[in-house]
């Protein structure tokens, strides 16, 4: 699998499967982890973090609304979820990956700090409502 599109899709089903590992062996090892407003991750520690969400138990989901790719460039427009326990956050993220070699390179999530905050509190509103 080295068309760039589905070496994405295939990297955040894993990661929506709880398959760290698996979705790790998809990195690139010089892979760069850009979010907005957040320190940047390079190499080993991008697959690090990746396994200690799992072994934390923080569940991910990625439903993606558009996916567009040029060559090794994939855009992705999608809504994400974070998911603790009965804990759940959603927002919307716009990410660009660069594919090479069949592995990502750059993962590079665009996304509002302030609806993050937003749909965090949400989440932790739904759960006390409970």
């Amino acid at each position: 699998m080295s068309e760039p599109a589905a070496v994405v899709r295939q990297f955040l089903t894993l990661l929506e499967d709880g398959r760290a590992d698996a979705a790790a062996d998809l990195l690139d090892p010089a892979v760069e982890w850009r979010n907005t407003s957040m320190p940047t991750f390079r190499g080993k520690k991008v697959a690090g973090m990746l396994r200690d969400m799992e072994r934390r138990g923080i569940g991910f989901e990625a439903r993606l609304h558009h996916l567009a790719a040029d060559g090794p460039v994939v855009l992705t427009e999608r809504t994400d979820y974070l998911r603790y326990g009965r804990w759940e956050s959603a927002f919307w993220v716009c990410g660009t990956f660069e594919v090479r070699d069949g592995r990502i390179a750059l993962w590079d999530d665009h996304f509002s700090m302030g609806n993050v905050v937003a749909a965090s509190l949400k989440g932790l509103l739904r759960l006390v409502r409970r």
